[in-house]
């Protein structure tokens, strides 16, 4: 990184185009201009590239907007949206011809698709030279549609100092007039982000790699109207585990399916989009703080990162036992009153919450602990799946009778006197207490896996316990 940008007010942004949800991979675009905004105590502005009208509905802008907050990355000011700064971008390209950096082409589509045929039978790539490019205004026609072109410099070559990709040359030859406004007047993309990059007065542009060969024949535009170049640092793609471009199949979804569909927390996403490319040593779990601190755009490797769902689920794991047992109530109660169809009440919510120490313990997922916690707020006599009918044929019906003995007999409803009556039915059946916490287990959650068989009996309580392994013994009798 350059000393003299380093010492400057750094301002960064996050430009995403709405035509859809906030793609994993733009959340961690999102996250590196964050981080290092945040770091050298400068700005992150959000801009808008809403130009494809078609697609770039307010929905779509909404949920990136939501994706953004929930990831917990704010940004300074007001949105910039760009369809509304037409004009703006319209005057720049007008302010190029006066200068002599662009003009108008007047060249038909027929005229361009013949000298593109040209050009493939030559076997060269094509590059578009308009005989437009150098003709007097007063020899221009008046009554014929144009576009306005760029005038790209076609000698010599251009160096772009990328933060991350390091020094990249490209021959100016490789670079061909570029259209800044299309023949109805409105500006393109091309145009639109590096203007308003200048106004909001952007010096650092981080974005995929993708945009690299951009950089070139945007610098051209801004070598044109004598602008401030910015620092450029262009982050690989994330890969899928198999090395292609991350798809669908891979994980190439918005934000919101990993919260809604797939029950990350955003710590989570975040600790891991982080380390997608990123590092600090060997050092896993990264706190926002930590990260903040560590960070830099520079320290991001060139290659392509690979997207692994069995991190993410471990880093998941971690970040759900550290979780406040309030907020994992909240972020499950939504599944499971979906499930149930109706609310929960006041007195469900805090026992949803009272059962979250057990239910977190080996969750991967905020689904798991959804799943894991229907079993309290099953209505009798409770629907028994298919492992559960398993645990309860023939002795099992024996060893659950006796346990439920014990188990009224019991004054105290806590952990280890419960323990101690369910041990004593074990041991005088000769039998190791999974024996007969099995049975139990089927009877009380309605399935063969569950929290600690005692932690069960403890959140369901003596009377609702009793009944339900009364409800069990009545269907085998």
């Amino acid at each position: 990184m350059g000393a003299s940008k380093e010492n400057d007010a750094v301002v960064t942004r996050f430009a995403p185009s709405p035509t859809g949800y906030l793609h994993i991979g733009g959340g961690r675009t999102a996250l590196f201009n964050w981080l290092f905004a945040r770091r050298l105590g400068g700005q992150i502005l959000l801009g808008i590239q809403d130009t494809e009208r078609a697609r770039a509905t307010d929905s779509a802008v909404e949920a990136i907007l939501d994706g953004l907050r929930w990831l917990d990355l704010d940004w300074d000011g007001e949105e910039v949206y760009q369809f509304s700064r037409a004009a703006r971008h319209a005057d720049v390209a007008h302010e190029l011809i006066a200068r002599g950096h662009a003009y108008r082409c007047y060249l038909t589509q027929e005229e361009l698709a013949a000298m593109r045929a040209a050009a493939e039978a030559e076997k060269r790539p094509f590059r578009i030279r308009s005989p437009w490019r150098d003709t007097p205004e007063a020899d221009q026609p008046a009554d014929k549609p144009f576009v306005v072109r760029l005038k790209a410099p076609t000698e010599g070559s251009v160096t772009i100092s990328d933060l991350v990709q390091g020094d990249v040359t490209v021959a100016n030859a490789e670079l061909d007039d570029m259209i800044l406004l299309r023949s109805d007047g409105t500006p393109t993309y091309m145009l639109s982000v590096v203007v308003d990059d200048h106004d909001m007065g952007i010096t650092h542009v981080i974005r995929g790699d993708d945009h690299l060969n951009n950089a070139f024949r945007q610098l051209a535009l801004i070598r044109g109207m004598g602008w401030p170049e910015p620092v450029y640092a262009h982050v690989p793609l994330i890969h899928g585990a198999d090395g292609a471009k991350l798809s669908k199949r891979h994980g190439a979804l918005g934000v919101d399916a990993y919260r809604d569909e797939m029950g990350y927390l955003p710590e989570a996403i975040n600790n891991y989009l982080l380390k997608l490319g990123w590092g600090h040593g060997d050092d896993e779990i990264i706190s926002r703080d930590q990260a903040i601190e560590w960070f830099d755009v520079a320290d991001v490797g060139r290659g392509a990162a690979r997207f692994d769902f069995k991190k993410l689920e471990n880093l998941n794991g971690h970040y759900i036992r550290e979780a406040d047992d309030a907020r994992l109530a909240h972020i499950a109660q939504h599944r499971i009153e979906a499930k149930l169809g109706h609310q929960l009440s006041e007195a469900e919510m805090l026992l949803l919450a009272q059962a979250m120490p057990v239910l977190k313990v080996r969750a991967k997922t905020t689904i798991e602990i959804s799943e894991g916690a229907e079993f309290l707020f099953e209505s009798r006599p409770i629907s028994l799946d298919e492992k559960a009918q398993s645990l309860l044929d023939g002795e099992a019906a024996v060893l659950l009778d006796k346990a439920y003995d014990a188990l009224k007999g019991q004054t105290q409803w806590e952990l280890a006197p419960l323990e101690e009556g369910v041990k004593a039915v074990a041991t005088e059946a000769g039998l190791g207490l999974g024996k007969v916490a099995q049975p139990l287990r089927a009877a009380l959650t309605g399935r063969g896996t569950s929290p600690g068989i005692f932690d069960v009996l403890v959140l369901l309580g003596r009377e609702e316990s009793l009944a339900r392994i009364e409800d069990c013994l009545a269907r085998s009798a």
